[in-house]
């Protein structure tokens, strides 16, 4: 198992910065068919017990329940699961919404038949102890589902774009993009499974009309980036570039029909 180091507040902190902003509206009104890719990728019945790691506010638990499975939905952040909860109300779905780290997370060994995470687990800083975690959980021959935004897709440019005006992470954390690199998550899951699946998919997004929409909806909903925002705001230089190297980049994927594509990696596999 991996050592973490003794950083008290991150946990905290990471907490903190998936409660700002708007979360939810941008799982709901831009990457919403994520989740139902994700559950039919994984094969996920009525028969099953599932798991959604790092679940936010029930993007791939919300369709994993429409199967009829049992779903527990975790997360660090209750803000999150809360606004999930009211969804579920709203569609009359019935699943289980519990705070939980992925890095320890409070199952029992082989607890579940799947265990699902879309763009979810990657942004846990330690990858090894997420990914240990992640195929505890799976009772063997259980299956394993994953979403991860690439390190080369518009996603982990825009978290390459940040990084420069971001505070440093903590030792040890891993980028989150680099869940989107196969070689990487290969390397995580090891021997412990099998029948590993994977592909790279674009995500049609046509929710901004311009290059800055879409840097002005992340600027107001989008925890990380509000985070990076927050840390130079008394820098009005910094904001400045920020903001003009963000627009940049959508100017660069903003398309002439007024979409992007957004690349992911999918992964399934099964746990040995």
């Amino acid at each position: 198992m991996t050592v973490l180091p003794d950083l008290p507040d991150l946990k905290a902190k990471h907490r903190a910065m998936w409660a700002l902003g708007d979360y939810p509206s941008v799982a709901t009104d831009v990457i919403a068919e994520l989740g139902e890719a994700l559950v039919s990728a994984t094969e996920i019945t009525a028969r099953d017990t599932v798991l959604d790691i790092a679940a936010g506010s029930g993007n791939a638990s919300l369709p994993a329940a429409r199967t009829g499975a049992r779903v527990i939905a975790s997360d660090l952040t209750p803000e999150l699961l809360e606004a999930g909860r009211r969804e579920a109300a709203a569609q009359q779905l019935e699943l289980t919404w519990q705070v939980a780290d992925a890095e320890d997370l409070p199952f029992a060994d082989g607890e579940f038949d799947a265990a699902i995470s879309c763009v979810g687990i990657m942004f846990a800083p330690f990858h090894e102890r997420a990914a240990d975690e992640l195929v505890r959980v799976v009772r063997p021959r259980g299956r394993i589902g994953l979403i991860a935004w690439t390190p080369e897709g518009f996603i982990g440019e825009m978290f390459a774009v940040m990084k420069p005006f971001a505070p440093p992470p903590p030792a040890g954390a891993t980028p989150p993009p680099r869940w989107g690199d196969e070689a990487h998550v290969r390397e995580l899951l090891g021997d412990r499974v099998h029948d590993v699946r994977v592909s790279r998919h674009q995500l049609v997004v046509d929710a901004f009309a311009t290059p800055e929409g879409y840097r002005d909806f992340f600027k107001e909903r989008y925890g990380p980036t509000i985070a990076v925002y927050t840390a130079i705001a008394g820098d009005p230089a910094r904001v400045a570039e920020l903001d003009e190297a963000l627009a940049e980049l959508g100017r660069r994927h903003h398309r002439p029909d007024a979409t992007m594509q957004w690349e992911y990696l999918l992964v399934t596999a099964r746990r040995t």
